[in-house]
């Protein structure tokens, strides 16, 4: 058996059609859903480009990976465990091009390498890479016909397939598009597509709707963003922009497709399409990532297996899900165990609870992590059930120690913070246990370098300020 095509973006949900948007058009994304099954809680537990594609890569939360910008490069202990080495090892061919988001060191403060002597296949780059083709270097044989990076990782995936398909070897290929990262590079051939569109606003957009915030969550700079980045004054314009990008990934996802068709092997290829992170595009008059409100952390999870029984195409799946469940998922598909140090579960066993009654263990527990940026916006959050909790430890002086309640079942837009009604002091003490067991989990598993020991202190609800404020002024992170 093939396996997999994985995808991999920044885009929030309701950029694509198949999530509810009637503004955009994502054909070949929303075939994939109608094909396959769709995920309505997917979460990235570390909404930061870095942090995220380590997650994915190792299914692991970032405090056991120790990895993110200011904070480390990734083990090539846990490297050697990521899903792209394990099923090489197992025979698979494996491919990776586009942004890879990280590198890979010996130890921690040790020089960091890009990997690509560890596939079969290599046309990814280091940073944030380009838009232009040919100033990727891995990928300049493409640049003549595809001048802008998007569509040249859709004929990279074409090549890679043919010959997998030809020596009739598995193969696992990962395509991690820069679109639609800033700074914004749209490829003119689909300027026409959006020009002139006027998008609506999501419910909570504008400031109005942010009010009832942390002001720590102010403190980055995903606040002054709503500004500076247009969606304030410009909104049309900025989401044109940002959706032509989507859309020319919609079409390399369509070529990619077509590929698998084309090349004999639709028939046992599972494709996973996701994102590394989502952006806020105005919701609460934020912009960018980053933070663990749902915008920036909610995320496009779409599975597609032809193997899969019928009753399973075009089935929504509202069980929550994680960035870090991925891996775990490619080594049931390939046979492998997962191993002790994957933090995800197999989202085949997911689906199977979900869509055919099989007995769920426990209801889940996430966390969503943020100690990257200003140490005022810091953060940890848990989710379960309906519920999100998110404390906000800062508290030198202007701020105060804070916590947020939010049901999404009811609220999905965040607009009522619950953690201050009397009515909800029951499920508040909840979520304040949900909350200490993730704590308590990092304190069992989390790394003991790069910056993230003080945390296990700094987000603990019974410790002082006076206790924390030390430990928080003693690390780079």
């Amino acid at each position: 058996a093939s396996s997999p095509a994985t995808c991999l973006l920044a885009i929030h949900l309701n950029t694509l059609g198949c999530y509810g948007n009637p503004d955009v058009q994502t054909p070949h994304i929303d075939r994939l859903a109608t094909q396959g099954v769709a995920f309505d809680r997917h979460y990235d537990t570390t909404a930061i480009c870095m942090a995220s594609r380590v997650n994915i890569m190792t299914g692991m939360y970032e405090y056991k990976a120790g990895c993110n910008f200011g904070h480390g490069n990734l083990l090539e202990t846990d490297w050697r465990q990521s899903y792209p080495l394990r099923l090489r090892a197992d025979g698979y061919r494996s491919a990776f091009a586009g942004k890879f988001g990280f590198v890979v060191s010996e130890s921690h403060g040790s020089p960091g390498r890009l990997p690509a002597e560890d596939f079969d296949a290599w046309g990814g780059g280091p940073g944030q890479t380009f838009y232009e083709t040919a100033r990727n270097e891995s990928m300049a044989e493409y640049a003549e016909q595809y001048p802008h990076s998007t569509l040249s990782y859709a004929a990279f995936a074409d090549d890679f397939i043919r010959e997998s398909a030809a020596g009739v070897v598995p193969f696992v290929l990962s395509i991690s598009f820069k679109a639609p990262h800033r700074p914004v590079s749209p490829d003119p051939t689909f300027d026409g597509v959006y020009a002139g569109k006027t998008f609506r606003k999501p419910e909570n957009y504008g400031r109005e709707h942010g009010e009832h915030f942390s002001l720590q969550s102010r403190q980055g700079r995903q606040y002054e963003r709503f500004v500076s980045w247009g969606y304030q004054d410009q909104f049309d314009s900025v989401m044109a922009l940002y959706h032509q990008q989507i859309y020319a990934v919609d079409v390399a996802v369509g070529r990619i497709m077509e590929s698998l068709k084309t090349h004999g092997v639709d028939g046992n290829t599972v494709v996973v399409f996701t994102s590394d992170n989502g952006f806020f595009c105005g919701s609460h008059g934020y912009g960018s990532k980053v933070l663990p409100y749902e915008e920036a952390s909610r995320v496009p999870l779409i599975y597609l297996d032809p193997r899969l029984p019928d009753a399973y195409r075009g089935a929504r799946v509202s069980a929550l899900t994680a960035n870090i469940d991925l891996a775990p998922t490619l080594y049931e598909v390939a046979g492998l165990d997962a191993g002790e140090r994957v933090d995800g579960v197999s989202l085949l066993r997911t689906m199977r609870q979900s869509l055919d009654g099989e007995a769920s263990d426990s209801e889940r527990n996430l966390a969503l992590i943020n100690v990257w940026g200003p140490k005022e916006a810091h953060s940890l959050a848990v989710l379960f059930g309906p519920w999100k909790y998110i404390y906000w430890p800062y508290a030198a002086t202007g701020f105060e120690a804070t916590e947020e309640l939010y049901n999404l079942e009811s609220d999905p837009h965040e607009l009522s913070n619950l953690a201050s009604d009397p009515a909800f002091g029951p499920t508040l003490e909840r979520a304040r246990a949900e909350y200490d067991k993730r704590l308590e989990h990092w304190r069992q598993e989390g790394v003991d370098r790069a910056g993230y020991p003080p945390f296990e202190t700094i987000f603990d609800r019974s410790v002082p300020w006076d206790v924390k404020g030390p430990l928080a002024r003693s690390y780079g992170g």
